[in-house]
């Protein structure tokens, strides 16, 4: 039994990130959680004020276990820094169970702010106004997070499917059949980058009036 006076927010997070990945969202509560710690669950009101407080602080857990892509000072290419950046994203959410639901409605916490702040700087430094600049930050990771959400789900349900992930096409749809011909064979981290591209590729400065 873990003594109450020695439990730390630090020490909740962490045992709410390896009960997710044991249980998923689903079955993650702070009955079961509190259980785990040896504490009776209104114990953990004293650190998180909700269970929503709680998932905000996994999700910013999530992400610090895992090497932030920092912007560069000096001149960049930042469309490959942004591909790296999504990518790290990518990885850290796919490193936990439900890690995309964890993370999905949440916002930049206090001590995450100089990240974003340097993100800002970088885009803005290359002609990006603020507001187009905080957009593109916004939008992907939203990209990514739906995205995850997608790969997570059917990694779940993939028992289920019994591998059938794309249903048949006859020659009525002869692009469609081409498409899938040309996409199915790819991994999971190519198909992600192929549609990264995309995103990335139509990113260019407004004009300024």
């Amino acid at each position: 039994m873990r003594p109450e006076g020695r439990l730390t927010r630090d020490t909740v997070v962490r045992a709410a990130l390896d009960l997710l990945n044991e249980v998923g969202m689903d079955g993650l509560s702070t009955r079961l959680l509190a259980a785990r710690l040896g504490v009776q669950s209104p114990t953990l009101y004293w650190h998180f004020r909700n269970k929503r407080a709680l998932l905000d602080a996994m999700a910013v857990a999530m992400l610090a276990r895992h090497k932030h892509i920092w912007p560069p000072e000096a001149e960049a290419d930042w469309r490959s820094w942004l591909t790296l950046n999504a990518r790290s994203f990518r990885h850290a959410l796919l490193a936990y169970r439900d890690g995309a639901r964890v993370h999905a409605g949440t916002g930049p916490a206090r001590e995450q702010i100089p990240l974003v702040e340097a993100q800002l700087r970088l885009l803005c430094g290359h002609g990006f106004a603020p507001a187009d600049a905080l957009s593109i930050v916004v939008a992907l990771s939203r990209f990514v997070v739906g995205w995850v959400l997608e790969e997570q789900a059917r990694a779940m349900d993939a028992p289920d499917r019994n591998g059938d992930i794309a249903p048949e096409v006859g020659p009525e749809a002869p692009l469609m059949a081409a498409a899938l011909a040309g996409i199915l064979g790819e991994s999971a981290d190519a198909a992600f980058d192929r549609a990264l591209g995309y995103f990335i590729a139509g990113l260019t400065p407004a004009v300024i009036r």
